[in-house]
């Protein structure tokens, strides 16, 4: 009888431990498939590359990017650019005096004090801000937002002349990256010149 209660008892423990084990690998999974859903949803989309020409050199940029379709918020200011030519890389980070709300509409981006001088820094240009969540100290972007990422290409390469492979990301905290890869023109026959196209 004595054997049978021992038995017995140490059956009821080793169900418990397996109970609460596989409870606890339910709420691991559960989370760790919540965080990579929103680790694949949230990310950057770069809708557009364009450049502005003088001297025939490019000597300023604006990506146009959007958060992806549902994406969590997304801080700029956390976000980390990488540039190459093939020679150099930069990495730039977001420097919050060259801010620029334009939801209002603009006569020229590229004449918006947006560009920094600082070959690491790179400004923003809101476009498109329907709750006011993208302001300069705190520059979060969600749904239907859209801003400008604002290069000063002189301050990065002096400048990026014809036939140049330009490739880098624009790394967010969290999410997917959005890619950046275009090759200059043989020529430039206007100041606007389209990089990159969604």
């Amino acid at each position: 009888m004595i054997v049978f209660i021992a038995l017995v008892l140490v059956a009821g423990i080793a169900a418990y431990v397996l109970l609460s084990t596989s409870s606890q690998l339910q709420i691991k999974s559960s989370l760790t498939g919540e965080q990579t859903t929103q680790e694949a949803a949230t990310g950057l989309k770069i809708t557009s590359v364009v450049g502005y020409t003088s001297v025939n050199l490019i000597d300023k940029i604006l990506i146009d990017i959007t958060p992806r379709p549902g994406s969590q918020d997304i801080d700029m200011s956390s976000c980390r650019i990488e540039l190459s030519n093939g020679s150099v890389k930069y990495v730039l980070k977001y420097a919050n005096t060259f801010w620029v709300n334009r939801t209002t509409g603009s006569a020229d981006l590229f004449a918006e004090h947006a560009f920094s001088s600082v070959a690491s820094e790179f400004g923003l240009i809101v476009m498109n801000d329907a709750d006011s969540s993208c302001l300069a100290t705190d520059p979060v972007i969600n749904r239907g937002d859209s801003v400008c990422i604002a290069l000063n290409t002189t301050a990065c390469f002096n400048g990026i002349p014809r036939n140049i492979n330009i490739v880098g990301n624009i790394i967010p905290e969290s999410g997917a990256w959005g890619i950046i890869h275009f090759r200059t023109p043989s020529s430039f026959t206007s100041a606007i010149v389209i990089l990159q196209e969604d």
